[in-house]
């Protein structure tokens, strides 16, 4: 099928024939066929790199141009980036979001396509945007999530939800790795796409002692190095291909990529500028050890870089430049990058029992990043195996097995209190009998059909568990969210969340930044820090000094304890944040990365704001604080600083310049001028400052004419150790 002869606006057809698309790929041909164009729902469970967005793409054209509004919907921020970035640019407005969890974004109404992750399409949702009743498409991609254990009940129900909204809503779920594609369609009334058709042809095989077995053939692999997974890295490389390798861990990664780039010493223009530009932004010695390899022309990637290291390692990879990034699994969740070789070195992982299997599911979306389209004649797929008796095993229990099946998991209670509270906030539920009539339209309903299911059971528990909590009060069989339950639902935190501040709020404890932290971190809703054994003497040593400031008690059991400590570490983070310790000593004191320190600093102000809000229903006497210590800490300062991050362009480095100039306050910025702050930030940094501070600017030059402003990195702080459970004197 020719795309010239699509019913799709021009300007797509344009971008099409731009990138040398001319015709369609077999299975988005049959995706044609079996009416994307008529608004027909549709699951096209077909390899990595088959065409996939295109097909959802071309249907979102098609709704548009007959007026309608189409919502793309993905698992990570980083893949909304990227599609926002694929989608933008022909012909129509594209608009992205993914965080704020407590806004309507209305602005994001006025696009054709909105970008979003599950859990922002949730709250927006609970949130009653209106312009979600305008979409008239959604695409769900990587739809089989559904079944995961931690997302899966959120997924499924923004679809359920979605579709009783407007029962003609058009659906259109993208999955690789599906191991039951027919059970999910059937949910979705959806026809079904199923294809092994790939662009580039896919060898999986395993790897062992100089040769990787495929199927019909062998193939050897000379012995550059000592290394087994360095030599097939080589050997691609030198014909001209890339590789992503999978390992276990963050500490392998890196490791790997030290070896690699110590082995390919490479040297070209583009690999010096991207390690510069990394080694110029790092504010650790990880982002210099990263801009390090980068050089010789290797990398890592995993969740502890920053996301601008991040993106430098993907840019270069996609550019060429970059031949082997070594990755945690992170990177094969949708990201769209593809190499000629993947090697699957670790398939075991490390689990609370032991080390375990990967799945094969995720197995299946790391080998389908091999092959890139237009660029190698053939994708690799190797595992590596680790005795001789394992290389039959590999091939039955990962290449020739299929993914796992797709299950719901809107069984678990603890995931079903906040999905009940949100139907009966938002008005989708008035009763316990329309809240099980609404459980009928998911896909758990559908995969029990005829079986005895424990739903009402569980229905019922978790309504009279929010009826106890008073966030929904019940009237003769009438459900209705209170005020609490309303805002609850809106935070978008957990209900066991909303308890656990709530009590520490009627408490009206004295205030302390260390309590509001450490009761935050013991929340369903905020992932800890693992606790090493060398930790529990500093942890120790902190509550030694701040035990009476703690909002919660200290538990007497052991396996309390532990997670009780792992709550107190990642306070202790969170206050040498606040009390603007320096990125690079953070990372050294508890052995995290920066995107680490971003991760749980982002958590912890969407807690903070939603313990704020809470505190103006339980204890207005703390609301003030509360709001006062989520300014700190979604920026990272002291108390002293308060009044100058108000300024937009003042960051946490700029305004401790300013203050140790004795620069302290709008007011101060405002009689000096100028003239006496551009050295510090800049001259149009200055101009900007100086007019919303209410000084007259006779002019605020343009970016062409002026000095550069002082970079936005960390600064050099002398901090008392005492933040970190220490003394001064150590």
């Amino acid at each position: 099928m020719k795309v010239i002869d699509l019913p799709i606006p021009e300007p797509l057809k344009k971008s099409y024939t731009v990138r040398g698309i001319e015709a369609l790929y077999p299975p988005q041909d049959e995706a044609v066929r079996s009416g994307i164009f008529e608004g027909k729902n549709l699951l096209c469970a077909i390899p990595t790199a088959s065409g996939k967005t295109i097909v959802a793409e071309m249907a979102m054209h098609r709704q548009v141009a007959e007026g309608g509004k189409c919502l793309y919907i993905v698992p990570l921020r980083a893949l909304a980036t990227e599609k926002y970035e694929d989608f933008s640019g022909k012909g129509l407005s594209v608009g992205v979001a993914t965080g704020d969890l407590d806004r309507r974004d209305a602005y994001l109404g006025r696009n054709d396509i909105v970008v979003a992750t599950s859990e922002k399409v949730d709250s927006l949702l609970r949130n009653k945007a209106q312009w979600l009743a305008e979409i008239t498409l959604v695409v769900v991609d990587e739809c089989h999530l559904i079944g995961s254990e931690d997302r899966g009940a959120t997924l499924e129900m923004v679809i359920a939800k979605l579709r009783h909204n407007n029962p003609q809503i058009q659906v259109i779920a993208l999955s690789a790795t599906v191991g039951n594609p027919g059970a999910l369609a059937g949910w979705l009334d959806a026809e079904l796409v199923t294809s092994e058709w790939r662009p580039v042809d896919l060898r999986e095989g395993v790897y062992w002692q100089g040769q990787i077995h495929f199927d019909n053939h062998t193939r050897k692999i000379p012995a550059g190095s000592k290394d087994d997974d360095l030599n097939l890295c080589l050997d691609t490389i030198a014909e001209g291909g890339q590789c992503l390798v999978f390992v276990n861990s963050r500490r392998n990664a890196e490791a790997f990529a030290k070896r690699a780039a110590s082995k390919l010493k490479l040297s070209e223009t583009t690999l010096e500028s991207a390690a510069d530009r990394i080694d110029r932004g790092a504010s650790t010695e990880l982002g210099r050890t990263l801009a390090r390899c980068v050089k010789g022309g290797a990398a890592f990637h995993h969740a502890g870089l920053a996301a601008a290291e991040r993106h430098e390692v993907e840019d270069g990879f996609r550019k060429g430049a970059i031949k082997v990034i070594s990755s945690t699994p992170t990177l094969a969740a949708g990201l769209n990058l593809p190499a000629r070789r993947v090697i699957v070195r670790d398939y075991l992982r490390f689990s609370q029992g032991g080390m375990v299997r990967i799945p094969v599911g995720e197995y299946k979306q790391m080998a389908g990043r091999a092959g890139r389209p237009h660029l190698d004649p053939y994708g690799e797929a190797v595992l590596i195996a680790k005795r001789e008796n394992d290389r039959e095993g590999l091939f039955e229990t990962y290449i020739e097995a299929p993914p796992e099946e797709v299950h719901s998991q809107c069984n678990a209670e603890n995931a079903l209190r906040s999905h009940i509270l949100s139907l009966i906030t938002t008005g989708f539920a008035r009763s316990r009998t329309d809240v099980l009539a609404f459980m009928e339209t998911t896909f758990y309903a559908y995969e029990h059909q005829g079986r005895r299911s424990t739903i009402q059971e569980t229905v019922e528990r978790v309504v009279d568990d929010l009826v106890a909590a008073e966030m929904i009060d019940e009237l003769d069989g009438w459900l209705e969210g209170t005020k609490y339950g309303n805002l609850v639902s809106r935070l978008y935190i957990d209900p066991r969340t909303a308890e656990a501040i709530v009590d520490g709020l009627r408490q009206r404890p004295p205030y302390a930044d260390v309590g509001v932290l450490e009761l935050l971190c013991e929340t369903p809703d905020m992932l800890t820090l693992f606790l090493r054994k060398d930790d529990y003497e500093f942890v120790d040593r902190f509550l030694a000094e701040r035990r009476d400031e703690l909002w919660t008690g200290v538990p007497y059991g052991y396996d309390d304890l532990e997670g009780f400590f792992q709550s107190v570490k990642t306070t202790m983070l969170l206050l040498n944040w606040a009390e603007e310790v320096t990125d690079e000593m953070i990372c050294e004191r508890f052995n995290v990365g920066p995107g680490d320190i971003h991760n749980k600093v982002e958590t912890a102000v969407w807690l903070i704001h939603a313990t704020s809000r809470l505190a103006h229903l339980f204890s207005p006497e703390l609301e003030e604080p509360i709001a006062e210590l989520e300014i700190r800490v979604k920026h990272g300062i002291k108390r002293e600083l308060l009044p100058l991050i108000k300024l937009r362009g003042i960051g946490r480095v700029r305004a401790r310049r300013l203050f140790n100039a004795g620069l302290t306050t709008p007011e101060d910025l405002k009689a000096a001028g100028v003239r006496k702050l551009s050295p510090v930030l800049g001259e149009k940094i200055a101009a900007r400052v100086v007019a919303q501070a209410g000084g007259k600017v006779e002019e605020i030059p343009d970016a062409e004419t002026v000095d550069e402003p002082i970079p936005e990195t960390p600064v050099e702080h002398q901090t008392s150790l005492s933040a970190f459970g220490g003394t001064e004197n150590e």
